[in-house]
């Protein structure tokens, strides 16, 4: 196995996106740390893990502060004698539009997905560093960070955030021969579960069924096991010459994003001013040359477009209380 000797902590893994993350590093070879704050889930995630013949500990800590994350370091040490691979995948939602979000709506998330990343990889990378580890960073994004979604202003900050620190530790980073990159995951969740547009595919996923075509292909869509193979592939010695880079993942599809770059450039002699920017502005500011926001998705077929909701029964109790 390609992950043989190699020690993994994967912040957020006790369910979801995490653990199937965990489970792919550890059928792979790898010792892994989960990581929870519930300290039942992260038992149950340490056992599944156990049962599939992998090893496993748990750390239960809210990831965000610096002493959380001299807590990972130190538990994988403790338990498996060293430390390669950091998967920071730990995160909260908060989601409300601009108007409605509150200071700690804001805060949190921020401290979870961006702090948390970045306290996490800091510790990682000076414990590398000390034992002249080349290790493998690998940092969760989301496609919210690189196009912006309604309702999520903490999170894309947090996810673009995340991105930015990405290719500013791969800089400094290479000199040690540490790794650092952002997997940019498409997958069924337990959000994308209420959210009426995927609910074929959440569905035959549920059955255990293959998800229609049209979700993985078309769309890529796919399940949390689709993404965990490239999480493991950047974990191992194969991608040693990949960092700095934003992978996408989702399906059957996969995407080296693109780094900001300019769009168009116009010189005028002189400078841009007010007057010469308001005459210019119908070819500089055009509707070919402004770039889009946000995700469009395409129209659903007709076979796969949600069932309507089905108004559910009165209670004894409500009708009882009226």
């Amino acid at each position: 196995m390609s992950l043989n000797g190699k020690v993994a902590i994967v912040t957020g893994s006790g369910q979801g996106l995490g653990l199937a993350y965990a489970r792919e590093l550890a059928r792979q070879g790898a010792a892994v740390v989960i990581n929870d704050v519930n300290a039942g889930t992260a038992a149950q995630a340490v056992a599944l893990i156990e049962a599939d013949g992998g090893r496993a500990t748990a750390v239960v800590v809210p990831v965000g502060s610096t002493d959380a994350a001299k807590a990972l370091v130190a538990g994988a040490v403790a338990a498996f004698g060293r430390l390669d691979i950091l998967v920071t995948n730990a995160g909260i939602l908060r989601d409300k539009s601009l108007l409605k979000m509150t200071d700690e709506d804001f805060d949190l998330v921020i401290n979870v997905h961006l702090k948390g990343t970045f306290t996490c990889v800091r510790e990682a990378f000076a414990y590398f560093k000390e034992n002249n580890i080349a290790g493998r960073i690998i940092t969760i994004g989301s496609p919210t960070g690189q196009r912006g979604n309604f309702g999520q202003t903490n999170y894309a900050a947090a996810k673009a955030g995340i991105v930015g620190m990405v290719r500013t530790w791969a800089l400094e980073m290479k000199k040690a021969g540490v790794t650092v990159n952002s997997v940019i995951p498409v997958a069924a969740t337990a959000m994308t579960k209420t959210v009426p547009y995927f609910q074929k595919a959440v569905e035959a996923e549920e059955r255990g069924e293959a998800m229609p075509s049209f979700f993985r292909h078309d769309l890529g869509f796919g399940t949390a096991d689709d993404v965990a193979g490239l999480i493991a592939f950047l974990a191992s010695d194969a991608a040693g010459g990949i960092t700095g880079q934003a992978i996408g993942a989702g399906g059957d599809r996969l995407q080296v994003w693109t780094h900001p770059t300019a769009a168009s450039t116009e010189y005028r002699e002189g400078g841009w001013s007010y007057e010469a920017l308001k005459e210019s502005a119908g070819s500089l500011f055009g509707a070919d040359a402004l770039q889009s926001f946000g995700e469009d998705f395409l129209p659903l077929p007709e076979d796969l477009q949600p069932e309507p909701a089905r108004p559910e029964a009165a209670k004894p109790e409500a009708a009882q209380a009226r």
